[in-house]
């Protein structure tokens, strides 16, 4: 019976049984057995020897009351199951309850007569059992005639004919002596317990034959037997029953378990009956095409305390095992049992059913994703730019243009340039020890070569108009070619021995980041501060160039690359100022994160080719008119600032009229020198560099103006 309960899934039932051995004994047999299968007993009651219909009812009104248990398991005589039936067809409930009857109700038809509708459905059992023909043919011949040991069988008789042997009866018709067993009428059929019946009095013949043997050797008159010794010598008989299978009994004194199965159907014809579903001898067997349920919709009826839990939930017990709540287990938890949620290992995850923990998909960028190509394209764009540039510098190294533009600045500029392109490749590209060590030390050097240069260059144009006319008189500290780049490469240096000693505390590496704890990232390790401190120099270097560039904005016109410089610096701060929320921003999104820093460097070094070499490659390549030079050089007089000697276009720049406070010009003539006096002369030339290398034709022209000024204001 706990078998059949398990399969059907009816882990929740009420229990009913008569008071005395059998129904107390069978019940508490299975809530024994039942506690090791996961099935729980909702209420257990009992039938006493005196209930009335009112105690059946009443009976009949718990087992509904609790909905959460439908199935009733029965140890029942089938009397008391008769009455059990009649009072749950007085409640109109019939369809509400299930019954699993052991075998006192068995296969009987005495139980249902006359309350088929509330039994249908019952599943009942009834020990294998076969027919014995020979009593079938001694039984149908009997009659109260020739009945001389069966003191019941006249009572028998007169209850399957409705009439009456004895004369004396008044409420039945006397029995006319033609009734016949055999008729259709009576739908004989041979009780399910005869061949036990008959074993048993076999059992029992064995063991005494058994002890006689044993303890009289042949002197029965004589020899005293005790109901111990009987039962003991009962318990180890073992012979072929009457059916032929074998007889012997366990250590409890049971038989060998052989049920047959039944269930309690209605035919579509409108009759009943008990339809054999199965059989268990040892284990359970069911062939479920044969089982039908007529109740409510006509499947499975439930009787469980809780339903399963869904995938990822928990149980927590309400004090019975079959009663429970169901807690949904945290996103990255697993159920390790079906009453614990365990945390799933770092880099896992729980699986869709939650039943163990799987790795995190590893994610990293496509080469076929818009977030890859649109980096990819506007790099590879500004590399080609690049080289253009640097192919056009080579071939024009030597004109006037490019000569003016400061080459070796020039050169340094367009390494760093092409550095933050190649960086910015190499940053989409998926993590390694090698990669990361360059992305490192590339991304803060590629930018740190750009400002650098840069802001060498706006120092250079600062210190040279912030000292005017003072700087025809005495070269400016540190202007030279070689001056420029050896304090470039000290600012880069800077970067280049902080980064060699952050890969040296520590060493470059990839690690896997949580990204909305659903897959992890591969990145390349790398500590947050020594990030910060790499770009917030980076960012200095920015923030000193961008202030040369707004006091070098009113620099005379034609000298137009310091104006360059200053909008590539505003351009630059513009850029920065709006990644750093992105990029922080994005956190959440590695996609967005690394685009937008590859975005980021590329416009950077765009925004300084653009600006700073744009102009350059359009005198050259398309306006050559332009790029030759149109004066050689000026010559000042230290001693004499009230003349100024000036060539013509092979040897100076002519004279310079004045105006005087009449409305007249006053032109200064060129100073003789004495005869053993010797003039000196400060070029150009000798203010800025040993070659007219060092200075743009700009500069000079704009060096010239500002002693113009100054003259006309002493005036």
């Amino acid at each position: 019976m706990v078998d059949i309960a398990k399969s059907f899934g009816w882990t929740y039932v009420s229990t009913l049984a008569d008071e005395g051995n059998y129904g107390a004994k069978g019940i508490g047999a299975f809530a024994e057995i039942s506690k090791h299968h996961d099935i729980c007993i909702a209420q257990r009651l009992s039938i006493s020897r005196d209930s009335t219909d009112d105690d059946f009812d009443n009976t009949v009104m718990k087992l509904i009351g609790n909905d959460r248990a439908k199935a009733v398991v029965m140890f029942v005589n089938e009397d008391n199951s008769k009455r059990l039936l009649r009072a749950l067809m007085r409640s109109n409930r019939s369809d509400t309850l299930w019954f699993l009857a052991s075998d006192s109700w068995g296969a009987k038809v005495h139980p249902v007569f006359g309350q088929e509708v509330a039994a249908v459905d019952a599943v009942t059992i009834l020990p294998k059992r076969h027919v014995i023909e020979e009593f079938d043919e001694y039984f149908l011949n009997l009659s109260p005639e020739h009945n001389t040991q069966n003191p019941w069988f006249a009572e028998y008789w007169e209850t399957i004919f409705n009439c009456s042997i004895s004369r004396k009866a008044k409420t039945r018709k006397r029995c006319s002596g033609k009734e016949n067993l055999r008729s259709l009428s009576v739908g004989y059929e041979q009780e399910g317990l005869v061949q036990f019946v008959i074993d048993s009095v076999y059992a029992l013949a064995h063991a005494l034959h058994e002890l006689l043997a044993d303890k009289c050797k042949g002197q029965y008159r004589h020899c005293n037997l005790s109901g111990k010794e009987i039962l003991a010598y009962i318990r180890n008989v073992t012979f072929a029953g009457i059916s032929g299978d074998t007889v012997r009994f366990n250590e409890k004194g049971d038989g060998l378990g052989k049920y047959d199965i039944y269930q309690y159907q209605a035919r579509d014809d409108g009759r009943y009956e008990y339809v054999l579903i199965g059989d268990w001898t040892d284990s359970l067997r069911l062939n479920t095409s044969l089982i039908k349920w007529s109740k409510e919709t006509g499947e499975l009826p439930k009787s469980v305390c809780s339903d399963p839990c869904p995938f990822g939930s928990t149980k927590l017990e309400k004090g019975e095992s079959c009663c429970w709540a169901c807690i949904q287990c945290a996103d990255n938890e697993y159920l390790e049992d079906e009453f614990t949620c365990t945390e799933c290992a770092e880099g896992y995850h729980p699986n869709v059913n939650k039943s163990m923990c799987v790795p995190l998909p590893v994610l990293h960028l496509e080469w076929d994703s818009l977030w890859v190509i649109l980096p990819i394209v506007f790099s590879s764009f500004g590399i080609v730019c690049t080289v253009l540039v640097v192919v056009v510098f080579i071939r024009y190294n030597s004109t006037p243009v490019i000569m003016a533009s400061g080459r070796e600045l020039c050169y340094v500029l367009l390494i760093g340039i092409s550095m933050a392109y190649g960086t910015s490749l190499i940053m989409l590209i998926r993590p390694s020890i090698i990669l990361c060590t360059l992305r490192r030390l590339g991304l803060g050097v590629s930018l740190c070569l750009i400002y650098a240069a840069m802001l060498t260059k706006t120092n250079r144009i600062y210190r040279i108009f912030n000292n005017g006319i003072k700087a025809m008189v005495k070269r400016p500290s540190y202007t030279s070619p070689r001056s420029q780049i050896f304090i470039c490469m000290s600012m880069v240096s800077v970067q280049i021995v902080g980064g060699l000693t952050w890969l040296g505390f520590e060493q470059p590496d990839t690690m896997y980041v949580f990204q909305q704890s659903t897959f992890l990232v591969l990145k390349c390790r790398a500590s947050q501060i020594a990030i910060i401190v790499s770009l917030m120099y980076n960012i200095l270097l920015i923030i000193i160039c961008t202030v040369y560039g707004i006091k070098t904005r009113k620099i005379p016109q034609n000298y137009n690359e310091a104006k360059c410089i200053a909008f590539t610096m505003y351009s630059t701060c513009i850029v920065w100022l709006a990644f750093i929320p992105i990029y922080f921003g994005a956190s959440s999104d590695f996609k967005i994160e690394v685009t937008s820093l590859c975005m980021c460097v590329s416009i950077s070094a765009t925004v300084a080719l653009v600006c700073l070499f744009a102009p350059k490659m359009y005198i050259v390549l398309l306006q050559p008119h332009k790029n030759v030079r149109k004066g050689a050089s000026c010559a000042s007089n230290k001693p004499s600032m009230s003349s100024r000697p000036c060539y013509d276009r092979q040897n100076s720049f002519g004279s310079f009229p004045l105006p005087l406070p009449n409305g007249g010009m006053f032109t200064n003539p060129v100073p003789v020198a004495p005869p053993n006096t010797q003039m000196t002369q400060t070029t150009f030339n000798d203010v800025f560099n040993d070659s007219f290398d060092d200075l743009s034709c700009d500069e000079i022209t704009a060096m010239n103006n500002n002693e113009e000024q100054q003259m006309e204001a002493d005036i």
